[in-house]
This record gives structure tokens, C-alpha cells and sequence, in this order.
């Protein structure tokens, strides 16, 4: 399995990404973190650098594509770059309160969408022509199904595993895999303001691993955990006259 030296993560600031960021700092690695919490950031940062790693922390908004590309591009030409994670995600609409606030949802994709291809294109013809590299973009197993809340979210996370899982046959061949990521309930700052139950609930450290290790085989999906993933793909086997009582009836 392949050892990574040159690692991009963004939304590294808390959840799975701070804990990948941890996980993958060691001597000899360059991590190159993105977040949005400055404060987070550094002390992710401090504790990447106590572990051996050599790391740039960048304060970045993930939705700027000039800021993104110059960061990224310096980023490589200091370290080549063999592992790019687009981490970075938001859900400020859980309940569906504002669903029908038109900037809101703009925010969202911009993040969930646009952040995703702004830290995985820019560095794309470079991996493609070394020949090397993995790529690894966070979806959701909320982009199976429509649920019935967080709708916004839920639908940016269906665009990014489409999305990766096409990057991916188009890269075939050309050295660089992709893997697409799917996660149930992940301790973070967005399921500490969830409303609902959340079955299978997992450590961000526990992700991690489960993340690494499908990213170091090169997986095409990374979907977890297997309870849930199961339920979503029965439900998503289901007539929609069915499937969709049903998933109300659970929410509840």
C-alpha cells in the first residue's frame, strides 16, 4: 500500500479531517491543511508538527478559486503533491427551516460543490502527469437517498459522489486513483447541532481509519458503516411509494 508524502486536506480544522490530518502527520510527510476556523486550525497544526510532519495551515475559504488554485499550486511546487482530500462541508440547514432561503442553498453548493472542485482540479494535470497520486472526495450516505431533512446538503452530497465516481473512469489508466467517501453519523460540529437520533453513530477517529485504509487500497467508495449503509441501499432497492413512508415513518 502506498505511503503518502505530500498530503492536501481541507475542512482539516475539526471532525474527520482534523482527525485524518493527525492521523496522516508523521516524519518525513507534508501536510497541507485548509479550514475555516483559525484558532482550530493552529492547534490541529501544532499537534501535526509535534508528530513529525511538516505543515502549511492555511486559513482559506474553499468557495475562492484564484485563492484555492495559489495556494494549491505553491503547495505542490514545494512538495508534490500525492494525496488530495476534498474534505471541506457545511449543513447549516438540518430541519429544512429554511429551505426556501435562495442564498442559504447558494452557500451550500458553493462550499459542497464548488470547494470540492476547486481542491481537487487545479491539481489534476499535475497528478495526471506524473502518473501518480490519489484523490479522495467526501460525499455522504445522505447522497443515496432523499431523507427528509437537510435537503440542501443532502443533494450536494449525491453531486459529489456522481461526480468522483465519473472523475474516476476518467482517470483510469492514467495513474491516479479516485475514491469516493461515504459516511453515516460522524462526531462533528454539525451532528452536535443534530436534532434527531443518529443510529451508528462514529468517532471522527474511527473514520479515519476506516478512510485511510480505503483510500490506501484505492476503493472506488468508502461507504460506512455497513448498518446503515445496508438500510439506505434496501430502502433505495424499494418502490418510492414504499421507500418513501417508510423513510418518514424512521425520521420520526
Amino acid at each position: 500500500m502506498p505511503h503518502f508524502r505530500s498530503i492536501v486536506i481541507t475542512g482539516a480544522s475539526s471532525g474527520i479531517g482534523e482527525a485524518l490530518a493527525r492521523d496522516y502527520a508523521a516524519p518525513g510527510v507534508a501536510l497541507a491543511l485548509g479550514g475555516r476556523d483559525p484558532d482550530r486550525l493552529a492547534a490541529v497544526a501544532a499537534a501535526c508538527r509535534d508528530r513529525g510532519a511538516v505543515v502549511d495551515a492555511r486559513r482559506i475559504d474553499v468557495t475562492d478559486d484564484d485563492a484555492m488554485a495559489r495556494w494549491l499550486l505553491a503547495v505542490d511546487d514545494e512538495a508534490p503533491v500525492d494525496l488530495a482530500i476534498a474534505n471541506a462541508g457545511i449543513s447549516p440547514d438540518i430541519d429544512n427551516a429554511r429551505l426556501t432561503d435562495l442564498a442559504l442553498a447558494h452557500r451550500t453548493v458553493a462550499v459542497n460543490i464548488g470547494g470540492v472542485f476547486n481542491t481537487v482540479l487545479p491539481l489534476l494535470p499535475r497528478l495526471a502527469s506524473r502518473g501518480h497520486g490519489q484523490v479522495a472526495v467526501m460525499a455522504s450516505l445522505a447522497g443515496f437517498l432523499g431523507l427528509p431533512y437537510a435537503a440542501t446538503y443532502n443533494a450536494t452530497k449525491a453531486a459529489v459522489r456522481v461526480w468522483g465516481e465519473s472523475l474516476r473512469h476518467s482517470l483510469a489508466g492514467r495513474g491516479v486513483g479516485v475514491t469516493v467517501v461515504c459516511p453515516g453519523f460522524i462526531t462533528s460540529r454539525i451532528t452536535e447541532r443534530w436534532p434527531y437520533d443518529m443510529p451508528f453513530l462514529m468517532s471522527a477517529e474511527r473514520a479515519s481509519s476506516v478512510i485511510r485504509r480505503g483510500i490506501a487500497r484505492n476503493r472506488p467508495r468508502v461507504a460506512f458503516p455497513i448498518g446503515l449503509t445496508a438500510g439506505l441501499w434496501l430502502a433505495g432497492l424499494m418502490p418510492a411509494r414504499i421507500s418513501g413512508p417508510l423513510v418518514r415513518l424512521v425520521a420520526r
